[in-house]
């Protein structure tokens, strides 16, 4: 057996792949030798990041679709070959976060949450598993949170979704591991995708924040996309073909598994 983790031959979809971590894990498949298929809501971004991985070398292909309109999803990549899906597209879609206690929101806040961060799982891992299936092998990843795990306050909704995905790859694993196909979860904690958060200037009470936020991880500093590639990496390769239905936190020991 080898240790080197090699993707040839590979098509991976990354959903939310145009910035952050998705584009991470984009990087790190191509560096592995995949053809990757980086998809974002905004076309820009995905194409942003495939004309990064084409300088480099690597295979790699642009589709702008919302991963919570099934029947783009399917027109977009149903054909497409892919048997590596990471689903990391999530946070509340275009209109962004409005977390606050849950006794303060209706059902119409609680729905983007479900339909980006449940559904759009549900409905990329839908379209590209008859294909993974007639193969005999393949990948399902999803990136979930934290929240999902444990809770966190003012995030009801989001938790919720987080934790009916993680519940949605456990039940999947059992599917689909007769066909070689399996499915895991990563879960998040806070994540500097940009780079810039910890090198930020700072009021002394916003400082004074950030050092207390600090202190709830084991090792002390925010996730970086490259930490969560690493693991994506890994549960997408041919020497992960015994690991299925588990999460992995990977979180800086922000929470710590018993």
């Amino acid at each position: 057996m080898t240790y080197e983790i090699n993707l040839s031959g590979h098509k991976a979809l990354v959903t939310g792949g145009g910035q952050g971590v998705g584009r991470g894990i984009a990087h790190a498949f191509a560096a592995a030798g995949a053809d990757v298929v980086v998809n974002d809501f905004v076309a820009e971004r995905a194409g942003a990041v495939v004309d990064e991985l084409a300088s480099l070398g690597a295979t790699a292909t642009a589709a702008s679709f919302d991963v919570s309109d099934y029947d783009g999803v399917r027109n977009a990549v149903a054909d497409a070959g892919i048997d590596i899906i990471v689903n990391n597209a999530g946070n509340a879609g275009p209109e962004g976060f409005n977390f606050g206690p849950f006794a303060e929101s209706e059902p119409a806040d609680w729905n983007r949450y479900f339909a980006v961060n449940l559904f759009g799982v549900m409905n990329c891992t839908r379209a590209v598993l008859p294909g993974m299936i007639s193969l005999g092998w393949g990948r399902v990843v999803t990136i979930v949170s934290d929240a999902g795990r444990w809770g966190e306050p003012g995030m009801a909704a989001y938790s919720a979704a987080k934790a009916g995905a993680a519940g949605f790859t456990r039940s999947l694993a059992r599917d689909v591991g007769r066909y070689g196909i399996t499915v895991n979860n990563i879960a998040l904690a806070s994540i500097d995708s940009s780079g810039r958060i910890e090198t930020a200037e700072r009021s002394p009470e916003q400082e004074e924040r950030f050092k207390r936020q600090m202190r709830n991880y084991i090792i002390r500093r925010l996730g970086r996309p490259e930490d969560i590639a690493a693991m994506a990496t890994f549960l997408a390769s041919p020497q992960a073909e015994w690991i299925t239905g588990q999460t992995y936190p990977v979180n800086g020991g922000y929470t710590v598994n018993q």
